[in-house]
């Protein structure tokens, strides 16, 4: 993590599902129009892995629903079905949070930007989406 990196704590509506994300304050976020995203309104900023970390407690109320390549792990809690974060398929090394269940107080401004899931293969050679999941990437 780089020095503007900070912990943002986060989770499911129910709160059985708890984890922590180091991210910065500022942050790019994508909406994207894909089947799954589309139809749950998500909007969600991608994190390498080792910047995610689960409450050890939040396992045992999770579970996944994958589709098409079945790259996409789309997480979500047993008990509410909220999605609090997914492995993207652009990003199989990373973790995609969903922006509205961070805790507020710790994301200041996040860039929206466009993903069109539903011409996946065109968008991801074009989009620079890829990056988001290495550690401190400064080109984006």
């Amino acid at each position: 993590m780089n020095s503007d990196t900070i912990i943002h704590n986060g989770g499911c509506h129910c709160r059985r599902v708890r984890w922590q994300v180091g991210a910065p304050t500022s942050v790019v976020a994508w909406k994207c129009n894909c089947s799954d995203c589309s139809m749950r309104g998500n909007t969600h900023f991608i994190v390498p892995r080792a910047n995610f970390k689960l409450m050890a407690s939040s396992e045992q109320f999770l579970t996944t629903y994958t589709f098409g390549t079945h790259t996409a792990k789309h997480t979500f809690c047993k008990f509410c079905g909220i999605t609090s974060f997914y492995v993207p398929r652009s990003n199989p090394d990373g973790v995609a949070v969903t922006v509205n269940c961070v805790d507020h107080g710790t994301l200041t401004h996040m860039e929206i930007r466009h993903a069109d899931g539903r011409n996946w293969e065109k968008f991801v050679d074009q989009s620079g989406i890829t990056s988001f999941s290495k550690p401190d990437e400064e080109a984006r």
